[in-house]
């Protein structure tokens, strides 16, 4: 009789522990992490700060979110040396996670010497391409600046 009941027990025990776990595995799954894709097409240098103040806040409420952003157009000025007024903001982000790339399509059309982008960037040969194939990917896109 007392065999029967430990090992009812241990069914019980087992049974309760396998549904915590699967429970917080569960729970585990559902948390979101965003991912977002930002375009930036704006050479003004204060939509510049705006963008880095937004990272920043971004980060301090959801930690695991992935952000990248694409610079195109006017916005490649936020990445060209000598024009940029975050470089050192964009060096500290990208070594928590963000990743931050320039057109090569911009690049080409506005004269800009490839080795004048910062070392804090990367490259997409195609800004509009590298966006859309993220929001294919199940990214969120944001326009930022103007």
């Amino acid at each position: 009789m007392i065999s029967f009941l430990n090992k009812t027990a241990a069914v019980v025990l087992f049974t309760l522990v396998s549904f915590a776990i699967k429970a917080q595995t569960n729970a585990d799954i559902q948390k979101p992490e965003h991912k977002i894709i930002f375009q930036l097409t704006s050479g003004d240098s204060t939509a510049h700060k705006q963008l880095i103040k937004q990272f920043n806040n971004i980060l301090s409420v959801s930690p695991t979110t992935k952000i990248e952003v694409v610079c195109h157009g006017l916005g490649l000025d936020m990445l060209v040396s000598g024009k940029t007024i975050v470089e050192d903001k964009i060096k500290i982000l990208s070594e928590k996670g963000v990743v931050f790339n320039a057109c090569e399509f911009s690049i080409k059309e506005r004269k800009v010497d490839r080795s004048k982008i910062i070392s804090s960037a990367g490259f997409v040969p195609a800004g509009i391409i590298a966006i859309v194939s993220k929001q294919e990917q199940g990214w969120s896109y944001i326009k930022a600046g103007n």
